[in-house]
């Protein structure tokens, strides 16, 4: 089943996430590699798609996992947990309905 990760930043985080942004991404790039991911990025913390050094405010991931434990285990490894960067994380079962 597909689960959103739906994580919001701490204030200040771009130079926790800079740190921590290859551990993150290599993570999400296995989940890519299984086919189990569908959709991943930050929100930016200005309307743009470079925010510059106002950075971001938190990060979507939608992903497929065998239960909402096995999604919130892997949420909970994140990097960006263990370098501060999330202030919390919710995850919930996510039914895709488009495009089809």
């Amino acid at each position: 089943m597909l689960y959103m990760i739906y994580s919001t930043d701490v204030e200040n985080s771009l130079e926790q996430r800079l740190k921590a942004r290859p551990a993150h991404l290599a993570r999400l790039q296995e989940l890519q590699h299984q086919g189990r991911l569908h959709l991943a990025g930050p929100l930016p913390a200005t309307d743009s798609n470079d925010p510059g050094g106002a950075g971001f405010t938190g990060s979507l991931v939608v992903a497929e996992f065998a239960s909402l434990e096995d999604a919130r285990e892997w949420a909970a490894d994140d990097p960006y947990i263990a370098a501060g960067v999330y202030e919390n994380s919710v995850v919930k079962p996510f039914k895709k309905v488009l495009p089809a």
